[in-house]
């Protein structure tokens, strides 16, 4: 089941429907390509309803308190790039972005003019024939293929990933010698994702137990990020883009700690944009009119919820976030919180007091009284 892509959306700006209004400039050197050691050493934007003040991230103590919940994404970055070839020894480059059956992906090739339906690609392992894949069909709505895999023993093709594929970086991070377990949160556990939910990169388990002994609850979910997270948004009104789906799974302790959270009068602050879209795809797929958070349910499928400025909120009241690709769905999120305008501001403070962006970058926390 996925879940409708617009719904939800009230009034908004005409301008905050323009792609172009997301746009902004970063120098290079301001692109992260390493992680800070160690992960909480990252600097940190605490965002309130007027001010920001610049911390570190494991300063986040400071800014939350007794009772308020946060919820991660427990997902783990598969090694979804594979490096294969041609009959003729021409190098093909395959980035996997789903799983469909055991052995079939859909996945994103290069160079893809030579990977018409039929042709077959062989990945090499080290003493044991290759695996072969044949290309089956042309996706149109993301150029990708779907590959069927020959495995054998009809093995599921995840199992022999570790053997064949590598965890693949943001192709901005152009540094080679990064150690890919950086690029898994340290409570990563449920391995199906192709990117990583980066938010979640700054904590440490210690900053985790330190947030628990102060009465700090942290629930988990699931969201595998997929191809809807960081494909960019091309359309120029970007109430046309259509998000791709992505599997999320909400249990019913997530659930319930979030009502408990809430009839306590704690706060609910998200992890990442992708935790912030898992509990509202989740919330959408009880109800398209639902407003109450008891209406809120368990709920395991997939989700395409785009949200942009005008989107009216049912779970998150706070948010950590890194600082996003100009004219990306992860931009308009997070105007959607605190407004388009505002979130420009902050990130052209952020640049000029040195902030590091993207994948391994510094964070933000968007407190509740940031939120529109």
């Amino acid at each position: 089941m996925i879940m409708g892509n617009t719904q939800n959306h009230g009034g908004s700006d005409l301008t905050d429907q323009q792609l172009s209004a997301y746009d902004y400039r970063l120098p290079d050197d301001r692109i992260a390509q390493y992680p800070v050691s160690p992960r909480d050493r990252a600097r940190l934007l605490v965002v309130d309803s007027t001010n920001s003040h610049h911390h570190t991230f494991r300063d986040l103590p400071q800014w939350l308190r007794p009772g308020d919940l946060l919820v991660l994404n427990n997902t783990r970055v598969i090694p979804a790039r594979l490096m294969g070839r041609k009959a003729s020894g021409l190098a093909i480059e395959v980035f996997l972005l789903e799983e469909r059956t055991p052995s079939c992906w859909h996945a994103l090739v290069k160079p893809g003019k030579r990977l018409k339906p039929g042709v077959e690609v062989y990945f090499d392992r080290p003493d044991a024939p290759p695996i072969v894949g044949q290309i089956l069909a042309i996706e149109s709505a993301t150029g990708g293929r779907l590959i069927d895999f020959k495995v054998p023993d009809d093995q599921p093709l995840r199992s022999l990933l570790p053997q064949l594929g590598q965890v693949p970086l943001p192709p901005y991070i152009t540094r080679t010698d990064v150690d890919a377990e950086r690029y898994q949160t340290v409570y990563s556990d449920r391995p199906g994702a192709v990117a990583a939910p980066t938010a979640g990169l700054h904590f440490t388990p210690e900053l985790l137990d330190t947030l628990k002994d102060m009465g700090v609850g942290i629930a988990t979910l699931t969201l595998h990020v997929g191809i809807g997270t960081f494909r960019p948004v091309e359309a120029a009104d970007i109430t046309s883009h259509h998000m791709h789906g992505e599997w999320i799974e909400v249990s019913p302790q997530v659930v319930a700690a979030i009502q408990q959270t809430r009839a306590a009068g704690g706060r609910v602050i998200g992890v990442g944009t992708t935790t912030a879209r898992a509990l509202e795809g989740a919330a959408q797929a009880v109800s398209a009119h639902a407003s109450d958070l008891s209406d809120l349910a368990p709920y395991c499928g997939e989700t395409n919820i785009f949200i942009y400025p005008g989107y009216r909120w049912r779970v998150i009241d706070g948010l950590i976030t890194n600082f996003h690709l100009p004219k990306s769905s992860l931009m308009m999120m997070i105007s959607a919180l605190i407004g388009r305008q505002r979130l420009l501001d902050l990130y052209q403070e952020a640049i000029a007091q040195g902030y590091r962006f993207y994948s391994f970058g510094d964070a933000m926390l968007l407190l509740p009284e940031a939120k529109q």
